[in-house]
C-alpha cells in the first residue's frame, strides 16, 4: 500500500509540475530533482557533493533554451572535470565519475525542461508516458513469458522476453500517440523513435542497476517510500530524453 500511495503522489506531483508550472518555477523544480539524483549517484560512485553545483548549472543552462547552452554546458563540464582532477584527494577515476554527473543527470533533465519550453507540456508528457508504458510492459511480459535472463550479472529479474515486450509496447504507443501530439511527424517516424526510446530506456535502467550492484545497494536511496530514490525513478528517462530532444530539433 505504501508503494502505491507514494507512487500516486509522485505521479500527481510530476503531472502537476508539467501541466501548471510556468517556465522559471519548472526549471527550479528540475534543478532540485537533478541535485537529488546527483547526490544519490555521487554516493554510489564514491564521489562527493562538490559536483552538485555543476549539475544544477548545467540543468539550468540547458533548460533556458539558449542556443549556446549545449556548448556552455560542455565547457562547464570540462572545466569542472579538470579542476577536480587537480585535487590530490581524488583519483582520476573519481574525478571522471564525478564530472560525468553533469552529463548523465544535469543535461537530460535540462533537456526535458527545454522541450517543455519550446514545444509545450504535451511533448514531455508524451515522452514520460512512453517510458512508463515500456517499463510496465517489460515487467508484465517478463512475468508472464520471461524465460531467458537479459543481464543476469546486473539485474537477474530482467528477461529478454520482458525487454521485447517493452520495446513492442513503446513502439506501438508512440507510433499511435506521437502524431496526435506532433502531427508534423509521421506515425512510422514515431514508431521508429519508439524502438530507440525503449532500447535506450532499458540501457538506462541497466546502467543504474550496475551502479547499485557495484555499490552494494538495493536502491539509490530511501527517499521515496516503496520506490527507492530519485535516481531509481528517472534512470530510464535520463537515457531517453537526449534522443527525444534531438528528434524534436533540440534548442532552436
Amino acid at each position: 500500500m505504501t508503494r502505491v500511495l507514494s507512487g500516486v503522489v509522485l505521479a500527481a506531483a510530476a503531472l502537476g509540475a508539467i501541466l501548471f508550472l510556468p517556465p522559471i518555477p519548472l526549471r527550479v523544480v528540475v534543478c532540485l530533482v537533478a541535485a537529488l539524483a546527483a547526490h544519490e549517484y555521487l554516493r554510489m560512485v564514491g564521489g562527493d557533493d562538490s559536483y552538485l553545483g555543476g549539475v544544477v548549472i548545467i540543468a539550468w543552462l540547458i533548460a533556458s533554451g539558449n542556443p549556446v547552452a549545449p556548448a556552455a554546458a560542455a565547457i562547464t563540464t570540462l572545466f569542472i572535470g579538470g579542476l577536480s582532477a587537480l585535487q590530490a584527494r581524488r583519483t582520476a577515476a573519481q574525478s571522471i565519475a564525478g564530472a560525468f554527473s553533469l552529463i548523465y543527470i544535469g543535461m537530460p533533465l535540462g533537456m526535458l525542461a527545454a522541450i517543455h519550453g519550446s514545444a509545450g507540456w504535451r511533448s514531455p508528457l508524451l515522452l514520460i508516458a512512453t517510458v512508463v508504458v515500456s517499463d510496465s510492459f517489460q515487467y508484465y511480459s517478463g512475468r508472464a513469458f520471461g524465460r531467458h535472463a537479459l543481464a543476469p550479472a546486473i539485474s537477474p529479474k530482467k528477461t529478454i522476453e520482458g525487454a521485447l515486450g517493452g520495446v513492442l509496447a513503446g513502439t506501438v504507443f508512440l507510433g499511435v500517440a506521437g502524431p496526435l501530439v506532433s502531427p508534423q511527424y509521421s506515425a512510422v517516424r514515431f514508431a521508429l523513435l519508439g524502438i530507440v526510446i525503449a532500447l535506450m530506456g532499458i540501457a538506462g535502467d541497466l546502467f543504474e542497476s550496475r551502479l547499485k550492484r557495484e555499490a552494494n545497494l538495493k536502491d539509490s536511496s530511501a527517499l521515496i517510500p516503496g520506490h527507492g530514490g530519485v535516481l531509481d525513478r528517472i534512470d530510464a528517462l535520463l537515457f531517453v530524453t537526449p534522443v527525444f530532444f534531438v528528434f524534436m530539433g533540440g534548442i532552436r
